[in-house]
């Protein structure tokens, strides 16, 4: 019989004989004995164990996982075998306030049950299944074998030295065209006959990838292969399981086939190898890796990829308003930014060192602003170190012990009193330091993370190619990961924007959704007057604080004679779409009218607001009963938000996640018709041969970034505007969603000629 040990960080309560079933006998550990210690670093451990002397070893949360093993994610591994022992859990004591984990616990619960009995074992394939090929008329061999196998699909992988077409190239492929049976091929083996195999074997099959825009780029780039069909394992699975972290090809593995983490090895020697060569982890590069070493990992990557695919489809086949999702907008997605991501986001490259140069400039008139206050001496002069605006603690000990001022009562995870954007800004209404401090932060971050780290990033085009993710948000809003970050470009500052520039003879044109959360919510809603508000035309906030106010003035004298109520219905209108409250709209309206606005007035407004749109207030508490009911929400276009913590005891995390169903039923379906738009521009630029004159390159929130030719940016915007307004099921009669747009030389659209330009 198995000996087995559970091991858990400290004494706790949890009856771990109840927990599992009493499946097994188990003998109990602790890292620490204290149970005082609030997290159990390794200097507090005192747990006097031999793993030899046991079969297994139950892990419980990521502080035992750590210890035994080089792995941190407990949530990756929970219920799968590390190093042929270890057998990680989460720690069941996170049930009580996290419900979306009672699942993760079960499965778990079952699988090491399965390990500790012998019914669930980690397979390894042999070299006749998963091998490399490294000679041609063996690889035309496995390409007429992949030809006439009998799925209708195969699965392919590439390994590259890049993460970008134009930074690597292709090392090798994997293709998998059966269960459990999978090949590495080095590309040295491809000739052209090999090639029209190949493209015959993608035009004849489904090409499943994991990542499908990753390989396509690609596979399109060095080799001009075309995938008529294919499909994608990471977007199936988004669609099963929308939160983010968990769609990782390993994770997936791991969890859903019994290859275990096979990758280890492979790992494993990388890390000797570094050890052993001096090299940095970030300086090793793939083409380090022996064929010999690669193929295993690499060939099962493929056969995952394949196993996955037929785990992922049958259940998403069943739920045709998923499934529609997926292959109505992920799939034209996924195309879209691949081509997008490899069109790149244009940079003016005199432009970006000139606004190094200045940006430098203010950071050292800021600093020397600074220390013209006498705090700043004296602080130096006593901890006889130079001050550092970026140190935590410096400036927790300048702020509150040197200039005397009252922290703001906000704390850090610590515990310590919190010095972030927020409270330097509360502070600088007390004293000019904290925003001289700001100030130099804000700037130093936009020098040192966008101006100085662009330059170098830059194709010899002069443009950026970095990425745009499907499956990055629970909402379905995009991503943006790689090179740059599109949708954190500062807002504050139009230094950034005004490096986007178009080349000579073109004009950026950015086209921007106007009130789009709000227009879905009131069709979605049915509400008469609030879709009579966009008929009406106008500016929409002048609109609603005339008719909630019932104002005695036209709607374009709104903004200048009651500009406090329009504050108010503007923060009441968006206020609501994310579930907020009185106390949250109170705030709002006090920050953006300078004028305290209490929270019975704020009470008082919302009341009114919902008596002149009862039929929004009716769908709302609708929606809200519905998510309470079950648990997840549908959007419009069938996106599924899985809302399992509003069944949590702590009512503070329920309706926490209430209002995230709330929130998301509007911001899915307003991102959703903005790429469902662009993808349809873009298809009607190619129908039309004109992608060398008009150049999507972004999508940011709710807009659509272009470059165009200046004689094409009319058509442009026309097809623009002709695809976004076209009726998706989610249109007022009469009155389309609106798109607004811009014009211009820079992404900034003016703001950095008039800030910049004359410096």
């Amino acid at each position: 019989m198995a000996k087995i040990a559970l091991i858990e960080s400290k004494p706790s309560r949890n009856d771990y004989v109840r927990l599992f079933e009493n499946q097994f006998d188990f003998e109990q550990f602790q890292l620490c004995s204290d149970p005082t210690i609030k997290k159990v670093l390794k200097k507090d451990c005192d747990i006097d164990i031999n793993v030899d002397d046991y079969d297994w070893l139950i892990l419980v949360g990521s502080e035992c996982l750590k210890y035994f093993t080089k792995q941190s994610s407990v949530t990756e591994y929970s219920g799968r075998v590390i190093d042929d022992k270890f057998l990680p859990v989460i720690n069941p004591a996170m049930l009580a306030f996290k419900p979306e984990a009672k699942k993760t616990w079960e499965d778990s619960v079952t699988n090491i049950t399965k390990y500790v009995k012998g019914e669930l074992k980690v397979m390894k394939l042999g070299s006749d299944k998963a091998y490399g090929i490294t000679d041609t008329q063996e690889f035309i061999k496995f390409l007429n074998d992949a030809l006439e196998a009998p799925y209708d699909f195969i699965a392919l992988d590439s390994e590259t030295t890049g993460l970008y077409p134009r930074d690597g190239h292709i090392l090798g492929m994997s293709i998998s065209y059966e269960p459990d049976h999978g090949a590495y091929i080095d590309t040295e083996c491809v000739d052209e006959e090999v090639e029209e195999l190949l493209q015959k074997l993608f035009n004849k099959k489904r090409v499943v990838f994991h990542n499908a825009k990753f390989d396509l780029a690609f596979f399109e780039y060095h080799f001009n292969f075309k995938f008529p069909k294919f499909e994608d394992t990471m977007l199936l699975h988004y669609m099963l399981d929308e939160n983010p972290g968990t769609h990782g090809l390993k994770q997936l593995s791991l969890k859903y086939t019994p290859y275990g983490d096979y990758e280890k090895p492979m790992y494993d020697w990388m890390a000797d190898y570094c050890r052993r060569n001096g090299i940095l982890k970030n300086q090793f590069t793939w083409d380090m890796i022996p064929f010999e070493i690669m193929k295993d990992y690499a060939a099962l990557d493929a056969v995952c990829t394949f196993l996955l695919f037929q785990k992922f489809e049958k259940p998403l086949l069943t739920n045709t308003r998923l499934y529609g999702v997926y292959r109505d907008i992920l799939i034209p997605g996924c195309r879209f930014l691949t081509d997008i991501q490899d069109t790149g986001v244009p940079f003016d490259k005199g432009r970006l060192e000139k606004s190094s140069v200045l940006m430098q400039e203010h950071i050292d008139e800021a600093i020397t602003t600074l220390y013209t206050y006498p705090e700043i001496k004296k602080f130096e002069e006593i901890t006889g170190k130079d001050f550092n605006p970026n140190s935590t603690m410096q400036l927790r000990s300048l702020l509150f012990d040197y200039l005397g001022l009252e922290p703001t009562g906000k704390k850090t995870g610590t515990g310590a009193d919190s010095t972030d954007a927020e409270v330097l800004k509360e502070l600088a209404e007390k004293h000019e330091v904290p925003q001289l401090v700001l100030d130099i932060r804000q700037k130093v971050k936009i020098k040192s993370t966008y101006l100085d780290k662009i330059y170098p990033q830059l194709d010899r085009d002069s443009r950026l190619r970095t990425g745009f993710n499907l499956h990055g948000t629970t909402s379905g809003r995009l991503s943006s990961s790689g090179k740059m970050n599109m949708q954190q470009i500062p807002r504050d500052n139009p230094i950034v924007k005004g490096c986007i520039k178009a080349a000579p003879g073109n004009k950026i044109v950015a086209m921007d959704l106007t009130t789009a959360e709000v227009y879905c919510a009131a069709v979605l809603a049915n509400d008469k007057n609030l879709m009579n508000v966009f008929k009406s035309g106008g500016n929409f906030h002048s609109n609603i604080a005339k008719i909630v106010f019932d104002l005695p003035c036209e709607v374009d004298e709104v903004a200048k004679l009651y500009s406090t109520q329009r504050q108010m219905a503007k923060a009441v209108t968006f206020g609501i779409m994310y579930g907020a409250g009185p106390k949250k709209i109170s705030e709002q309206v006090t920050k953006d009218s300078g004028t305290y606005f209490s929270m019975s007035e704020a009470s008082g407004v919302i009341k009114d607001y919902f008596e002149q749109f009862a039929g929004l207030k009716t769908w709302l508490d609708n929606q809200k009963q519905f998510i309470q009911d079950n648990g997840f929400i549908y959007s419009h276009f069938g996106r599924k938000r899985r809302l399992p913590n509003v069944f949590s005891t702590d009512k503070g995390i329920a309706s926490h996640e209430v209002r995230s169903g709330i929130n998301f039923l509007v911001q899915s379906i307003a991102s959703d018709v903005n790429l469902l738009g662009a993808i349809d521009t873009h298809d009607e630029i190619i129908k039309r041969n004109k992608t060398k004159d008009m150049r999507i390159f972004a999508l940011v929130h709710d807009s659509i970034l272009a470059e165009v030719k200046e004689e094409d940016v009319d058509e442009y915007m026309e097809i623009v505007q002709n695809c976004i307004e076209k009726d998706r099921g989610i249109s007022i009669p009469g009155c389309p969603i609106g798109c607004d747009f811009d014009v211009d030389d820079d992404y900034s659209l003016g703001k950095f000629k008039a800030k910049y330009e004359s410096e």
